[in-house]
């Protein structure tokens, strides 16, 4: 039965997201509720028993079993359910304290036009050269997503980097490529959604792990992996500058003319010596996470309120530019708890633990050590089938859970989705309102988007995975 409930609250969320029937907010709280009470029901009268039992037991007393009524059984029904919602949400509390200050860091840094210069520098050193525009496009991308925010990045990137592909009757496609490759890459920070995710769902199934901890465990792929998308935006550039030396036309495409995204209050916007200072502050945060001398939230709590009071002194200004950012804050981190409480559900009612056994069941133990490659090789196409609520929230915590029980690591499929799942993959997928975003900037068709990237975000992805197993554990046994 525990199985049971268990499949059918893992179908019953992903339906409900994937077809927009309901907020993932309320998917992940209400059907964990729902199917967690009939499960503490049903479970309520042997709990009672076993609890008296080891109270009976403590004492040194002969136990009678109690008579279990009806008041009773629904009383122990809500105390499990609570404490099972109670503990999941424990075990994430860090990750979305880290979550919310790391964004609030990241969006006023951009508001202080702390990347403007680097981006105005790259652009006049690109020339006319289409393998260093390309180089430069990938670059802006990068410094662009900084924030882990896919709209951001494509508002100020694809505009700022469109008039040199103009000029130089580029594909807008490329560009449209390399900054998808830039920002997938990117979304493997800490801070990025997808990793995140992994982080709360792999948590709340007991192995205690943070989102830097899950970033700095596969520092080697994801270096691997940033190395490979400039090398492509190398090639893609090289490609443009065979076919422009060959006369040939680029691909028609209308794209209206697009001025570069600026801060609307340039007020904000810091010069001097405070860019340079916040420029340090951005390294010494960065060296910090990586040597884990702090934990990530204490790290970004600190870091913003330097960052606040150096730049923006007034208190008054202070708190209006905390609340401009702080609605996109909290619709992310209310996602993070919800999903705390839905694992804590999952696996304090046993389901999670019933569904691992079926599923060991039927998979031979020899596969659960060569699981998490598989999941990695498959992560950038599984971005077009499962949104990363549905798949960290629901798909992965089963899959992590079976594969510790075949004698694999479950944290080594965390590591392995955030390879591709919603990284790489997700300037791919009609599932996230950024792709649409980018696509109307560049002015790009999905299926020829898709059709261009994603046999560099794959191979990328692939890549990541091939250096993981050879030195970031995904083979590594429980």
């Amino acid at each position: 039965m525990l199985a049971f409930l268990g499949f059918l609250t893992i179908i019953l969320v992903l339906t409900l997201i994937m077809s927009k029937k309901s907020s993932t907010l309320i998917a992940l709280i209400i059907v964990p509720a729902v199917t967690g009470f009939i499960t503490a029901f049903v479970t309520a009268p042997q709990t009672i028993i076993d609890a008296a039992a080891a109270k009976a037991e403590e004492a040194g007393a002969a136990f009678t079993p109690p008579v279990v009524t009806f008041g009773d059984q629904l009383t122990q029904t809500f105390k499990s359910l609570s404490g099972w919602m109670g503990s999941g949400l424990s075990s994430i509390v860090a990750t979305g304290v880290m979550f919310i200050f790391a964004i609030l860091f990241f969006s006023i840094c951009s508001d202080a036009g702390v990347f403007d210069p680097i981006i105005n520098k790259i652009l006049k050193l690109t020339g006319n050269d289409p393998v260093k525009i390309c180089i430069g496009t990938f670059v802006i991308g990068c410094i662009c997503h900084l924030d882990g925010s896919g709209a951001t990045t494509f508002l100020i990137a694809i505009p700022a980097c469109m008039p040199l592909f103009r000029k130089m009757k580029m594909n807008f496609w490329v560009e449209a490529t390399i900054v998808a490759l830039a920002a997938g890459i990117m979304n493997v920070m800490p801070w990025g959604g997808p990793t995140i995710r992994a982080a709360s769902a792999i948590s709340g199934l007991g192995y205690e792990v943070s989102a830097s901890q899950l970033w700095v465990g596969i520092m080697p792929s994801w270096i691997a992996g940033l190395v490979m998308a400039l090398l492509c935006s190398a090639w893609l550039g090289r490609k443009e500058a065979k076919r422009l030396a060959a006369g040939i036309p680029a691909d028609p495409c209308e794209v209206e003319e697009i001025k570069a995204d600026t801060p609307e209050n340039k007020d904000l916007v810091r010069e001097g010596w405070r860019w340079y200072f916040n420029i340090c502050l951005i390294i010494v945060l960065l060296f910090i996470l990586i040597k884990g001398l702090l934990s990530p939230a204490a790290t970004f709590m600190i870091g913003l309120c330097i960052l606040l009071i150096v730049n923006y002194p007034n208190v008054k200004q202070q708190h209006d530019i905390i609340n401009s950012h702080a609605k996109a804050a909290f619709l992310m981190v209310s996602i993070v708890f919800a999903a705390g409480a839905f694992t804590g559900v999952m696996k304090g009612s046993g389901m999670l633990t019933a569904m691992t056994d079926a599923l060991v069941a039927i998979i031979p133990n020899s596969v659960g050590k060569v699981m998490a490659p598989v999941v990695g090789i498959l992560s950038v196409p599984l971005s077009l089938l499962f949104d990363p609520d549905s798949f960290y929230y629901g798909v992965m915590p089963v899959i992590a859970n079976a594969v510790a029980a075949m004698g694999g690591s479950a944290v080594a499929v965390a590591k392995a989705s955030i390879m591709g799942q919603m990284t790489l993959g997700f300037p791919l997928s009609p599932l996230t309102g950024a792709t649409f975003l980018l696509l109307g900037l560049a002015g790009q068709d999905l299926g020829d988007h898709q059709k261009h990237t994603l046999p560099y975000a794959w191979l990328i992805s692939v890549v990541m995975v091939i250096i993981g197993c050879l030195f970031c554990g995904l083979l590594a046994s429980a």
